[in-house]
């Protein structure tokens, strides 16, 4: 590049970035999570409500807040928002942040949605903003936390880039409080979240293998984004990939009766029952059920949804209805394992709680089990594993 062309690209720069060129952002796993239609993948808190206004979520009444399934300690989060109070709007959007039992609020970082103080981080130097908000009008944030730093933009210009943050595993979520700070409208939003990879593209098997020696087409297709099995007679799906320590998350949807798992640390052959050591070695496996259907009135506790299967039963049972999509989250740590059902944590078992844990395997494949019932799967990821509390 001769010398003026790299003047050049770097005033596009300068110019494009408001004098600042920005640095690409950390890779991750990207999806839209409010897409308009569905509450899918939110919980609510402490009774704070909202609904589904012309495509957007109104943050209608309460004083609480409105959170994703998944906690994130880096991600990049992106929406549009606009006050519907013309003025002393207040409201906020809190990450790296967890519930706090009996407080309408979680404890963690606050990036407020207050007149005259759009974007600023509480207790953060540096994170004042002015003139960058449209009033009365439509406004974008696009949230990036990594680490130590917070780096935000509004309606496209820079607001601030700044250090100060601790790292903590938290929920990204939304303020509520409308008897202080009014109603608020929310569309487009989008989160990163950083450091984890798709194991499903939404187009292909890229990444899978049948489980048996019988073609996976013969019971497993992909349509319109979603990773199905029909119920169909054939094999279940398995990962061409081995896994120790992770996270993986995805969500999921039965079928009327609909049964289901997910295998974890497996051998090639999908072993993932054992009851003494004289057995084969064997994974485990996380169990996917519609919990509500009549002839699963009497299954054992572990045989219900997001349960262990052999060791532990899923507290509270928090299965949503058939045809309805549910988040489940695994998160493999050595000898601990957590599952983590539509936005709470439902098991927490670890090598020392359950002893005959330790027999399973720390490492192997993932797999998707055919129970004869259809199912569908998607926004399939997988991250590092996280540091839960120990199990007691």
């Amino acid at each position: 590049m001769s010398c003026r062309a790299w003047l050049f690209a770097v005033s596009a720069c300068l110019v494009a970035t408001d004098f600042v060129c920005a640095q690409p952002t950390p890779s991750g796993y990207r999806r839209v999570v409010f897409d308009g239609t569905s509450l899918d993948g939110w919980t609510l808190e402490n009774g704070a409500e909202a609904e589904l206004v012309d495509g957007a979520l109104l943050l209608k009444a309460g004083m609480g807040w409105i959170r994703s399934d998944h906690p994130v300690t880096d991600f990049e989060l992106r929406f549009t928002w606009k006050a519907l109070q013309e003025s002393k709007y207040d409201g906020g959007v809190f990450f790296r942040a967890n519930p706090v039992a009996g407080k309408p609020f979680p404890q963690g970082y606050q990036a407020n949605l207050l007149q005259h103080g759009e974007g600023e981080i509480i207790g953060i130097a540096g994170t004042k903003t002015e003139g960058l908000v449209k009033p009365g009008d439509w406004n974008e944030f696009v949230l990036l936390v990594v680490g130590e730093r917070a780096k935000l933009t509004i309606n496209g210009k820079k607001a601030y880039d700044v250090a100060g943050l601790k790292s903590a595993l938290g929920f990204v979520g939304f303020q509520i409080e409308v008897p202080q700070g009014g109603q608020f409208l929310l569309k487009n939003i989008s989160l990163n979240e950083i450091g984890f990879t798709s194991l499903f593209d939404g187009k292909s098997f890229a990444g899978w293998n049948s489980g048996e020696d019988v073609p996976l087409e013969s019971c497993w297709k992909i349509e319109d984004g979603l990773l199905i099995c029909n119920g169909d007679k054939g094999p279940w799906l398995r990962t061409r990939q081995e896994y120790g320590d992770f996270n993986l998350r995805f969500d999921y949807q039965v079928s009327p009766g609909g049964n289901s798992g997910v295998y974890v640390r497996v051998p090639k052959d999908g072993n993932h029952h054992r009851e003494n050591d004289q057995q084969p070695t064997a994974g485990f496996e996380v169990q996917v059920l519609d919990d509500a259907h009549e002839s699963y009135k009497t299954l054992k506790d572990f045989q219900y949804c997001a349960s262990i299967y052999d060791f532990v039963g899923a507290q509270p049972r928090n299965c949503k209805p058939a045809g309805e999509w549910n988040t489940l989250e695994i998160n493999c740590r050595g000898g601990q394992v957590t599952t983590v059902h539509n936005g709470v944590m439902v098991t927490n078992i670890s090598d020392e709680t359950i002893p005959a844990f330790a027999l399973r395997l720390k490492q192997g494949f993932l797999g998707l089990q055919n129970h004869s019932t259809r199912v569908a799967f998607r926004h399939i990821r997988i991250g590092n594993a996280l540091e839960y509390p120990a199990p007691k």
